[in-house]
């Protein structure tokens, strides 16, 4: 029962914040797996995060909680090798799940929402450091991006990302054996669209794989800082 409580508790923060309509969202990456059974109070948080139109949620699972008993069918290895390189760049020398990771610079430890609400919030009222926008034709994605205030010896990855708003797993062994449980922006593909310098205006296209919704992510190269996001239209 305690642990049931907390979990609302832990929504309801979410459910409290303010879902304004927002150009330079916050980017929350949570790194989850199906095999952990400490991560269905960080999915749930995933799930109110993804109501936000201030903040772009992305649940990435990993594949090295596997071997215990249940693969995880979102797994990607890719995903597993960004969260150790998000590790490496912050000097850390252990991975986990759960684990959030904030515009690509701070982490947050499970599911505590109020350290995470406190970090998302610092970021939305921080100045802007570049703004990127991104339209879609069919499968093509046509982007723009502009710098704003940014050190000019840096480069910066254009990533998109497409996504699933939800997914449903029925879980038959490990941990989390008989449990039916719902996945919110689980994500299924990531591409590097070009490299931009950060110091002059500059236009990207890129092909989709698929229909699923994306976002597109500028982030500086090797894993730095998120400096803009925004979702294609």
């Amino acid at each position: 029962m305690l642990r049931s409580v907390a979990a609302t508790a832990f929504v309801s923060l979410f459910l409290a914040a303010p879902a304004q309509a927002q150009d330079d969202p916050v980017v929350v990456e949570l790194f989850t797996s199906q095999g952990c059974s400490s991560c269905p109070p960080a999915d749930r948080i995933m799930h109110e995060l993804a109501k936000r139109d201030d903040v772009i949620g992305l649940a990435l699972h990993v594949d090295y909680w596997d071997y215990i008993g249940w693969k995880d069918e979102y797994a990607n290895p890719d995903h597993t090798d960004r969260q150790r390189a998000y590790a490496r760049e912050g000097g850390r020398t252990m991975i986990y799940t759960p684990q959030m990771v904030v515009n690509g610079q701070q982490d947050v430890v499970g599911a505590k929402s109020i350290e995470l609400n406190r970090l998302v919030d610092a970021h939305l009222t921080a100045p802007p450091e570049a703004e990127v926008s991104a339209t879609r034709t069919a499968n093509e994605v046509s982007m723009n991006v502009v710098p704003i205030e940014l050190p000019d010896d840096e480069t910066y990855d254009v990533r998109i990302v497409q996504y699933s708003p939800m997914r449903r797993t029925s879980i038959r062994r490990g941990e989390l054996a008989g449990h039916d449980l719902d996945y919110a922006n689980v994500v299924e593909n990531w591409q590097i669209a070009g490299r931009w310098d950060g110091q002059t205006p500059q236009s990207f296209t890129a092909t989709l794989s698929s229909e699923l919704p994306a976002v597109v992510l500028i982030q500086r190269s090797g894993h730095g800082p998120i400096v803009a996001a925004a979702r294609v239209k």
